[in-house]
């Protein structure tokens, strides 16, 4: 059974409380609890994009291969020898497959987790899914979690709501679980988007938790349900909670500025997303379809304005 520690700081990764899972005293060294949390926390730089902590975080002679993948994956998403990274990667995914691997299943898992989750972002789907087991009896909610990512990002609801239902079938009712269904809610619209708007509403009401990703999360819900003014507070509350504008929640206030008359609005916010996330998918999509448009009118021939015969 695992501590009160480990358990707060599996909540706080898992919902987006980065910020104070990145401030956490880590355990002794010699502490059941240390590697679990080191993972985590470490997991919780990289999404605040601190990816050069890792580096004092992670022992650089470390031999635990869930080290080894965080590590690569910090090096992954810093670009700074992103092929490199995901090779190994690669490689630690084909280590723990051997029958003498020192490493738990806990930490077999976690590098499925964090190698999936390069993968995904890599755009290597298929690679991903092949990692994290996609259809097996591997019972992991965590891969489950990425899995479920996976498909929404392919837009296969109906493929990521299988495999929500197959874990159900054996995972206990945590919040891990109902983060998944809420993912899952989130992309369908199902109920009108109503079960994910009270899922993100109801962990916010928790007075021990502050997190700017819960807060942009219900807001992209509110602004699904037609809600702006109120979305448009839960950006600008989370932007608040962080002390910046992140990528995330700068392309959710692009959309809510859009719903409103005020094209000024609209041209500053997105110059300023764009410039500052040249490779968002969102920027990148816009760009892409711009580009296109240019194409085609290039094709397109006016003809000549009709002129009415003289009388």
């Amino acid at each position: 059974m695992e501590s009160s520690t480990l358990y707060h700081a599996k909540q706080q990764f898992y919902l987006g409380a980065y910020k104070a899972l990145a401030d956490l005293p880590l355990p002794d060294a010699g502490s059941d609890d240390y590697v679990p949390i080191l993972v985590y926390q470490a997991r919780a730089h990289i999404a605040l994009e601190d990816n050069d902590a890792i580096s004092s975080l992670v022992p650089p002679d470390t031999e635990n291969l869930a080290l080894k993948a965080v590590t690569a994956l910090a090096r992954y998403v810093s670009a700074s020898d992103a092929d490199a990274a995901l090779e190994e990667l690669r490689d630690l995914c084909v280590e723990i497959e051997g029958e003498d691997v020192e490493a738990t299943e806990r930490e077999k898992g976690w590098v499925r987790v964090i190698a999936g989750t390069a993968f995904v972002r890599a755009g290597e789907i298929e690679e991903a899914m092949e990692t994290l087991g996609a259809e097996s009896s591997l019972q992991n909610l965590e891969v489950v979690a990425v899995l479920v990512q996976a498909y929404l990002s392919i837009h296969r609801p109906d493929l990521a709501r299988k495999e929500f239902d197959r874990a159900k079938a054996w995972a206990e009712d945590e919040i891990l679980l109902q983060l998944i269904e809420a993912s899952i809610g989130l992309v369908t619209g199902k109920d009108s988007y109503a079960d994910a708007q009270a899922f993100f509403t109801e962990q916010l009401g928790n007075p021990s938790l502050t997190s700017p990703h819960l807060l942009t999360s219900r807001g992209v819900t509110r602004l699904l349900r037609g809600d702006v003014i109120e979305a448009r507070s839960d950006f600008e509350e989370a932007i608040s909670q962080r002390g910046h504008e992140d990528a995330e929640t700068l392309a959710a206030t692009v959309v809510a500025a859009g719903l409103v008359p005020k094209r000024a609005d609209v041209e500053e916010v997105w110059s300023r997303f764009a410039s500052t996330y040249s490779q968002n998918p969102l920027v990148r999509d816009v760009r892409a379809r711009s580009e296109q448009f240019d194409e085609l009118a290039a094709k397109y021939t006016v003809p000549p304005l009709a002129i009415p015969a003289s009388a």
